[in-house]
């Protein structure tokens, strides 16, 4: 495991951004705003699995999602903070399946 300032210097490396690059020109639109029912272009090559300094990790194309800013900011990191997702679906039921309501 790699410490936190080494690992914040590979967004800087010329791979990282090539890999974001082709990230969003594959899939422009945000995902969870997306799975919503709404168009919001992406701007963040997410970690669907955070990396935690693990370097084949953070550069794993298949471990990348877009995402907008907002949707980054507020519901992955709350997600990635509490454990579980707190959207709910249009069955008005929670769609992460580690929600407690399903414990």
């Amino acid at each position: 495991m790699t410490d936190r300032a080494e690992y914040r210097r590979w967004y800087s490396e010329r791979a990282w951004w090539k890999l974001r690059s082709q990230r969003l020109k594959a899939e422009p639109w945000c995902r969870f705003c997306r799975q919503a029912g709404v168009m919001s272009a992406a701007t963040i090559a997410d970690h669907i699995r955070p990396h935690r300094g693990d370097r084949r990790l953070f550069f794993d194309r298949g471990n990348l999602q877009s995402l907008c800013k907002p949707c980054h900011d507020k519901i992955k990191q709350g997600v990635e903070a509490r454990g579980y997702d707190t959207r709910i679906g249009s069955d008005g039921l929670p769609i992460d399946t580690n929600h407690p309501f399903y414990k």
